[in-house]
């Protein structure tokens, strides 16, 4: 009985087609588990057509949450952020059209995605509490917190029983 170990990535008889296939079944996971189903156009063209999902950095401060949202190619007139019920809700969705018309051929895109993104504060700003500046495809957000959740530390000290 002979023993058979596996192909490594770095040796000069590694076997290509073992890799392949291992990657190709990996792949094939990750997609069930996503929901992707196999023969699908999102299978066949991957992201296109998927809820966009942009980048987003929340920073709690002592006085106020900072946020800040990656939108590119999103125009300020499609955004629309909010705060209901503690909720800060940020909204938008963006469209782009790409034609070229030669003598013998016309090629026609249009991408739309859209995203709905929702952030707990844990508390309702006061009325005019919040700063939005909006920049090459960046939104940042400050929100100063009320005074009454501002936050107040107490020391727990750990001791042995």
């Amino acid at each position: 009985m002979s023993r058979q170990s596996l192909p490594s990535l770095f040796s000069e008889d590694s076997n290509a087609p073992f890799f392949r296939s291992m990657q190709k079944e990996m792949n094939q996971i990750f997609d069930r588990f996503r929901g992707v189903q196999p023969g699908t156009a999102e299978d066949m063209f991957g992201q296109f057509g998927r809820p966009m999902f942009p980048a987003i950095d929340v920073v709690d401060g002592d006085d106020a949450v900072e946020v800040t949202a990656e939108v590119p190619g999103v125009d300020e007139k499609n955004l629309d952020v909010s705060i209901s019920d503690g909720v800060l809700v940020l909204k938008g969705e963006k469209s782009s059209d790409h034609e070229e018309k030669e003598k013998d051929y016309q090629l026609i895109e249009r991408r739309y995605g859209s995203f709905r993104r929702q952030i707990p504060l844990g508390f309702m700003p006061e009325e005019g509490a919040v700063d939005a500046a909006f920049k090459d495809g960046v939104l940042k957000l400050k929100i100063a917190k009320p005074a009454e959740t501002k936050a107040t530390t107490q020391k727990i000290s750990i001791g042995k029983k």
